[in-house]
């Protein structure tokens, strides 16, 4: 990996701020908590020369591995340690014998975004900025780039997490289809207490760029870095910024009202109402509606953010009473996989929330 050793940008502290930032307002409710994120990322930026590079400084036919994390994030029982992330990798490599050029996230996050960063500082590969998604999404299959179309595509997947000391840890290697590895990750992220790292579906160069979403990592900086200037001057400049950024819009603003949250299956599952704005959410939020009249519905970014504070406020961060803003930003600005219009993806996010979604996919 000498001949990348200048390729791209160094991925700094610096850029580190915006990448959570960004990531976390990206995650549109999931993608877990931007401190967690920072915890592992930190690590990464400090240990070695990290570089963000483009899917263009590879080959095609390289291989990149999707780096994840997967659970519940409002699950209580979460374990998880560097080693942890490290290890997804080398238990794939123990089983599988194709070289690694690079390390690509499965989504935006707090957590998410920074996926994989400290794996690829240990192995001294480089991040490639072609994420499986430029937005959090509920499940698994969702995050694999279509694969799950692809006829006779067989995955590999290695799961680590859970506390050793309570006999949780679990430490996972799945071969066979998108779907049914996917759903025995759940499983063993909820034996784990709630969350395990993951290293999955091993894919060319070429395939990452046409059906992921290039660019996703340095539109999240670049979405931090407008709403963290804003936010110099007042929480109402950093929303503003961040909406021209993002073309998008306040859809309300207001304290959280008739809030609920589930962890069922893996996964959290909700609601809650914001100045007669009604949210629901599984992990990621997934409709905004006002008087019976439907303003914003998933892949559409949805977000919350603390009207005091300007945190971005994730799912399972929310509580009732916190006085929020609530934003959107219409699919078509953000940086999306095309398995994000795939209605047979969606349909389980409507079997829970029972809400329609499929039938906006156009709108």
């Amino acid at each position: 990996m000498d001949k990348l050793k200048n390729k791209g940008i160094r991925l700094t502290e610096e850029l580190l701020d915006a990448a959570l930032c960004g990531g976390t307002i990206l995650g549109g409710g999931g993608g877990g908590d931007a401190k967690k994120g920072r915890k592992y990322a930190e690590l990464a930026v400090q240990y070695t020369d990290l570089r963000l590079i483009q899917p263009e400084d590879l080959k095609d036919d390289d291989i990149v591995l999707t780096a994840s994390l997967v659970g519940a994030p409002n699950a209580e029982n979460q374990f998880m340690t560097p080693r942890d992330l490290a290890r997804t990798v080398e238990i794939l490599q123990k089983n599988c014998d194709f070289p690694i050029a690079g390390i690509i996230t499965n989504e935006q996050g707090g957590e998410a975004t920074v996926n994989g960063w400290l794996q690829a500082a240990i192995l001294g590969l480089p991040v490639v900025d072609v994420p499986c998604n430029g937005r959090a999404h509920p499940t698994g299959v969702m995050g694999s780039m279509n694969l799950h179309k692809v006829k006779d595509y067989k995955t590999v997947q290695a799961c680590v997490g859970g506390n050793p000391d309570t006999g949780n840890h679990v430490e996972c290697f799945f071969e066979g289809s998108i779907e049914h590895t996917s759903k025995l990750v759940r499983l063993a992220s909820i034996e784990a207490g709630g969350l395990v790292a993951v290293a999955r579906n091993p894919v060319t160069v070429s395939y990452a760029k046409e059906n992921g979403a290039p660019g996703g990592v340095q539109f999240a900086i670049e979405t931090g870095k407008a709403f963290l200037k804003g936010l110099e001057t007042s929480v109402e400049e950093g929303i503003q910024q961040l909406c021209s950024f993002l073309n998008g819009k306040v859809l309300a603003k207001g304290k959280t009202e008739n809030f609920s949250i589930e962890t069922t299956g893996g996964f959290d599952v909700g609601y809650a109402t914001v100045d007669g704005c009604e949210l629901t959410f599984w992990n990621e939020y997934a409709t905004a509606e006002k008087d019976g009249v439907r303003l914003a519905t998933f892949p559409d970014l949805i977000m919350t953010i603390n009207a005091e504070t300007g945190e971005p406020v994730t799912t399972a961060m929310m509580e009732e009473g916190l006085e929020v803003y609530v934003i959107a930003a219409d699919k078509k600005n953000l940086r999306l996989s095309p398995a994000m219009y795939a209605p047979e993806l969606l349909k389980a996010t409507e079997d829970v929330i029972k809400k329609e979604l499929i039938s906006y996919l156009d709108k």
